[in-house]
């Protein structure tokens, strides 16, 4: 049995890197995220013609209707480039009406989500910090939308927002459209400017079904793979910068890579990170293969993976001294990465918890 990526998916991945690179350097990643949406729509558009926003949309919607797994190698490389912008939110929304039945709305927006020219997002998490999908506050009745979602990605530059909320006792996805009346958009200050959050208050907003819980467990489960690929990615890059740096920094007269205990910390560094390809990989793939498995490797996977980043990425910063704590060396743009990709969708704790749950223990 093969469990290598495929040819295409090699090619997938190697296309998308070297795109990144060529066109989205850490000085183009800067400008971006310093800029005043953090969201560069040339390149989206660009990257949506290499086909990355059509990946999870269906073939009869207009998309490539491609496996997570291929999905989750462009989050991989997007995290290793740190690229800003708006693909986590624009992916999980674009899952969660494909996921769901309200074929109304997949006409009218899954194509142009495809090709790059309308614009989605996500809105799951409620006030506090709370991830839980059966602690989901927000409600719709009669067709209004009330509640409050303190972290949702490039709010203010979509064309829609897929929301979970409750009407009644069932709990599901939901769909607001930009401009809305009673939707107030607040645009908050994170730590990574690379993907920007904002605060939305929905009050009796026109809001139309998408799918139940079903669809809101799909598209949740995507988001935590689609995260842990970033993660892994990102884990990636600090190891490499760090490798980099020990080769051409020198003390003593000779670089501080030869030393044995900056060697040991870098063995270490990389026998935490390498491991975490194969979580990501499995986790993706039975999203496609075993999708009554998918919660619990999801929830897995992005426990460990976030936890790994996070903890790869102060390592990496102290190992590069002094340097590696200033705002002019490109560390620093991983590391707060490493706690966006640790918080959002919940921590830990959260998925810990889960995953026993659904153990039975």
């Amino acid at each position: 049995m093969d469990f290598g990526l495929s040819e295409d998916q090699q090619l997938l991945k190697t296309t998308i890197g070297r795109f990144l690179a060529e066109q989205c350097p850490t000085t183009r990643v800067r400008e971006i995220m310093e800029g005043g949406t953090g969201h560069d729509a040339t390149l989206w558009t660009s990257l949506a013609e290499l086909g990355v926003a059509a990946l999870p949309i269906p073939e009869a919607h207009g998309g490539l209707g491609a496996d997570l797994l291929d999905l989750a190698l462009a989050a991989e490389e997007l995290g290793y480039a740190a690229t800003p912008g708006p693909f986590l939110g624009a992916s999980m929304a674009a899952i969660g009406l494909a996921e769901g039945d309200n074929e109304e709305l997949k006409a009218r927006w899954l194509p142009q989500a495809s090709a790059g020219s309308a614009l989605g997002t996500i809105a799951i998490g409620e006030a506090e910090s709370v991830w839980d999908p059966d602690a989901i506050a927000a409600s719709v009745s009669d067709g209004k939308l009330s509640g409050r979602k303190p972290l949702v990605p490039y709010a203010a530059v979509s064309d829609f927002i897929v929301v979970a909320a409750r009407d009644g006792e069932e709990t599901g996805l939901w769909l607001v459209e930009a401009g809305a009346a009673g939707m107030e958009i607040t645009t908050l200050s994170g730590n990574d400017m690379s993907r920007r959050l904002d605060d939305v208050v929905f009050d009796q907003t026109p809001a139309r079904r998408v799918g139940d819980g079903h669809a809101l467990e799909r598209c949740l489960d995507a988001g935590l793979i689609l995260i842990s690929a970033d993660a892994f990615g990102g884990a990636r890059r600090c190891l490499e910068m760090t490798r980099d740096y020990s080769l051409e920094r020198e003390q003593f007269g000779q670089p501080i890579g030869a030393f044995q205990s900056y060697k040991h910390q870098l063995a270490d560094i990389a026998a935490e990170v390498e491991p975490c390809m194969s979580l990501y990989w499995y986790a993706a793939h039975t999203f496609d293969a075993f999708p009554d498995q998918t919660s619990k490797h999801a929830a897995l996977a992005k426990l460990r993976i976030g936890e790994v980043f996070n903890d790869v990425a102060f390592k990496c910063t102290e190992l590069h001294g002094g340097i590696g704590f200033t705002w002019e060396y490109d560390l620093q743009l991983w590391f707060r990465r490493a706690l966006f990709d640790k918080a959002f969708l919940g921590e830990a704790v959260l998925h810990c918890d889960r995953v026993a749950d659904m153990a039975g223990w």
